[in-house]
């Protein structure tokens, strides 16, 4: 494939695209309430239902899309996310903005996956997972860095000026896809029921349960990360916002990391990560009460959480490497399903035992995880 390094940072600048109008609407809800005359709750199901999309189609539509040339099905997905983003643009109808949210997340892990996908397939196999940690790049600048971005366009100028933002990237992306990708033909030789073949693996099924456990202890934590910078560390205002400025970055550096990390070590690395985990979680509960402390733990923190990423879906693209396309939807799904758990448990956790535990939830995961990882790479073994 020609223009390797091209075709990848379209991909990169797709996913940031992609993972922002997903995320960046976590930056939104105080003024989508306000405008759309909502409580702040009901405007919550922005998100919400873009992640229960995700999670319900993820390994349905890359599968279903799986035979289809791979060119023309970025661009499908690229106008469809322009067409919702440009309808949320101009709508005064919370139902009509709903439903442009619920569309663009059924075929969200269709692109994703496709990136991943063709970022490994433009370099030779060993260097795969360096190929999908840049893309992970793209992924964790849309998660982190497109929250405040959008935040502050709302609050600069106006929210209709916030989201036309999302129909800008997107659209930036399509015609570049348009122009500078070749025609890919699919991967998939293979029809739906041997694809759907890796699922009656044992190995997939302890990566998939893993990759939901790794998510949960990462998320489980950072969704709440705000309330603990307030409560537990006792900062306010523009320093929990520098905190996850820190946190976001780090979590590139550590994409960055993580492609070197399995392209020599995969299964060292692995197993190195929830023990990792478990110690920062360790010394957050010991010191997350003291700022500077604080600040250092939530950067390395950040770099253990964009390993973590591209350890999850390297576990379970590598469990299923004849289905490349319906592995990397099944690792979205199981992602957005850990976020999930991760995020309920540790509210429990925080409603019961207070702010500080809930640390808990990434300790308790992080160690099932332990034992998950060891039980894999024994498993790896026998069937290669």
């Amino acid at each position: 494939m020609n223009n390797n390094k091209l075709i990848v940072l379209i991909l990169t600048i797709g996913v940031f695209g992609i993972l922002n109008t997903e995320m960046g609407f976590i930056g939104l809800i105080p003024q989508i309430a306000k405008q759309f005359n909502v409580t702040t709750a009901t405007a919550g199901w922005l998100v919400s239902v873009f992640a229960i999309g995700i999670a319900l189609s993820g390994p349905i539509t890359p599968l279903l899309l799986s035979k289809i040339e791979r060119k023309k099905v970025m661009l499908f997905v690229l106008t469809i996310f322009v067409i919702s983003n440009l309808i949320s643009v101009f709508t005064s109808s919370f139902a009509v903005l709903l439903l442009a949210r619920i569309i663009p997340a059924i075929f969200h892990p269709v692109y994703t996956a496709l990136a991943f996908s063709v970022a490994a397939d433009s370099v030779d196999k060993k260097d795969a997972p360096k190929a999908v940690s840049r893309v992970f790049i793209g992924v964790s600048a849309g998660m982190v860095v497109g929250v405040p971005i959008v935040n502050f366009l709302a609050t600069q100028f106006n929210l209709q000026i916030a989201l036309s933002f999302f129909a800008l990237i997107n659209l930036i992306v399509l015609i570049l896809t348009l122009c500078f990708v070749p025609t890919m033909p699919s991967e998939s030789s293979h029809s739906y029921g041997s694809q759907l073949k890796v699922l009656k693996r044992l190995l997939t099924w302890i990566s998939i349960i893993a990759a939901i456990f790794f998510n949960a202890a990462i998320f489980g934590v950072y969704s709440y990360l705000t309330d603990y910078l307030n409560i537990v560390t006792e900062i306010h205002g523009n320093l929990v916002s520098i905190t996850l400025f820190l946190y976001g970055f780090s979590n590139i550096l550590g994409n960055i990391i993580a492609g070197k990390l399995l392209t020599m070590i995969p299964k060292k690395a692995m197993l190195l990560l929830p023990f990792a985990l478990i110690i920062v979680y360790g010394f957050m509960f010991s010191l997350g009460s003291f700022f500077i402390p604080m600040m250092v733990i939530t950067m390395i923190w950040g770099i253990l959480a964009g390993l973590t990423a591209n350890t999850t879906q390297f576990m379970i693209t590598s469990s299923a490497p004849d289905a490349p396309d319906l592995s990397n939807g099944i690792f979205l799904s199981a992602v957005n399903t850990g976020t999930t758990i991760g995020t309920f448990i540790g509210g429990l956790f925080i409603t019961t035992l207070g702010s500080n535990y809930v640390l808990m939830i990434g300790i308790l995961a992080s160690i099932i995880n332990i034992l998950l990882i060891v039980i894999r790479n024994k498993k790896l073994m026998t069937v290669f």
